[in-house]
């Protein structure tokens, strides 16, 4: 009757969801026609790269921060089978056998007969199931396992978040290598050139011809470029390093796997200017925060029911003898035991009421948590979307300048070729086309970083198919080929 009579007052149940934190998104938000699809499994096919994609997929095999997430994911399921296993009755196997030896002398049947016996001894063997069952009135358990499960929800997006990561961290560091051996081979044609030209400048001085200021400045350059070739040589060994422990494996063990030629495509493919607002579900860390959002909550019904009366069921059904034979005897020998119990709390030291204070305080937190992940994933999908534009634009004129280098520098060739000019004219505009180059192998790698950092952003891709153009808009000349040549370009 009691318990009966707090069930009309009681409030026993998860706070209500509480409003979006972000309540109405910016336009660029709203749904647009023909952007309706979801991400594609292998959005880094769209890099065409051979070798891209044998590492890629080795990353996500052997990586090990993926491991040690989906290790928490084993963990969290686990949690949740525990919580789970709470709503359900429980059912032991029971078996016992107590033998006991105690004297009569000074007892009243101790005083019976003197000749009777000394000592008084017993003999019990019993089986039994027991049968225990708690009866979730107030959705203590319910809220647990609702609690538990959102938990292994938000670890499995954990999971996807760390394949993200270390898809990103490999394709990065990918795309670090490809630039650096760019910037080591263009490093080692500047050497060549100007050392060809410092030693015709040495020439033209002997005779008188070129001044002494100039003769410096081109050694001291010479000398700049060939300090800088040692840094890069270590940078490019660090960056393997990196690369083969997000493989899981040891520095030193990938370039000779790697190959010589390095050769993924830079996609620039605009991304439309408008956006989905689903997309911020696709993200790994928005959907776990989230998860967790609603663990919270469903914590607070749980501690919540605490407070109230809690009916539970028992009972034991088995056989129970004097004999080990005779505990068998089922029929003859059966006992049984039925209990029901309600325990309601009185007084517990303010332990239920801080432990509400603790879910609701948590609550409170995650709140803010997942409104600063739904913001903060709204800011770097806006800053990866214009910085991938910008990116673009400045690849475009670097691209401009290489044409406009190498039409120099062929027109010096033709000159000198022609008499009209000297080799140094030459070599001074071979030069440049080799520092344009530089720059934009540093270009091609942000371009490829900017549209690494859309993916993220998006947790993923924005288009179905798992295609790449049929055409590469740009290819990276390669710094061996001759500065009159525009094949490569």
């Amino acid at each position: 009757m009691l318990a009966g009579t707090l069930t009309a007052c009681a409030d026993f149940s998860p706070p209500e969801r509480l409003p979006t934190p972000v309540a109405e998104l910016p336009s660029d938000y709203d749904e647009i026609d023909g952007l309706t699809a979801r991400a594609p499994l292998h959005w880094w096919h769209d890099f065409n790269d051979p070798t891209l994609n044998r590492l890629v997929e080795e990353a996500l095999i052997a990586n090990l921060d993926i491991a040690e997430a989906a290790a928490r994911v084993e963990e969290a399921r686990a949690q949740a089978r525990i919580a789970g296993a709470d709503r359900l009755p429980t059912l032991n196997a029971t078996g016992g056998a107590n033998y006991s030896d105690t004297p009569l002398a000074g007892t009243n049947f101790g005083a019976i007969g003197g000749n009777g016996p000394s000592r008084l001894t017993n003999e019990t063997y019993s089986t039994g199931l027991d049968f225990a069952y708690e009866l979730d009135f107030w959705g203590r358990a319910r809220n647990d396992a609702r609690a538990a499960r959102a938990d292994l929800i938000a670890a499995e997006a954990d999971l996807r978040a760390a394949r993200l990561s270390a898809l990103a961290e490999t394709i990065s560091t990918y795309f670090e290598v490809v630039d650096l051996r760019a910037q080591i081979a263009l490093s080692v044609a500047t050497i060549d050139i100007l050392q060809d030209r410092v030693e015709s400048t040495e020439r033209r001085y002997d005779r008188g011809l070129a001044s002494s200021f100039e003769l410096y400045q081109l050694r001291q350059d010479y000398r700049n470029t060939q300090a800088g070739l040692p840094q890069r040589e270590s940078q490019l060994t660090a960056a393997e390093g990196r690369l083969a422990v997000l493989l899981g494996r040891y520095p030193g063990t990938l370039r000779a796997e790697m190959g010589d030629r390095l050769t993924p495509r830079l996609i620039f493919d605009p991304v439309p200017t408008g956006l989905p607002a689903e997309l911020l579900v696709q993200r790994p860390d928005v959907a776990a925060a989230a998860q967790r959002f609603e663990a919270a909550r469903f914590r607070v019904g749980a501690r919540r029911a605490e407070m109230f009366p809690s009916l539970s069921l028992s009972a034991t059904l088995g056989s129970q003898s004097d004999t080990p034979s005779g505990v068998f005897d089922i029929l003859d020998n059966w006992v049984i035991n039925l209990g029901a119990g309600l325990t309601a709390p009185l007084f517990q030291g303010g332990r239920i009421r801080a432990n509400i204070d603790v879910a609701e305080a948590r609550y409170a937190q995650q709140t803010a948590s997942y409104a600063r992940t739904v913001l903060t994933a709204y800011r770097e999908m806006t800053a990866a979307l214009e910085d991938y534009e910008e990116q673009r634009q400045r690849y475009a004129l670097f691209f401009a300048q290489l044409e406009e280098a190498e039409a120099s520098a062929n027109l010096q060739a033709e000159r000198y070729s022609g008499g009209v000019s000297a080799f140094t004219d030459y070599l001074d505009a071979l030069r440049t086309v080799y520092q344009v180059r530089s720059s934009l192998s540093a270009a091609g790698r942000d371009v490829a970083l900017a549209q690494l950092a859309v993916y993220r952003g998006l947790g993923g891709g924005w288009t179905e198919a798992d295609t790449v153009p049929d055409v590469p808009l740009v290819d990276r000349p390669e710094p061996g080929d001759d500065a009159g040549g525009n094949d490569d370009s």
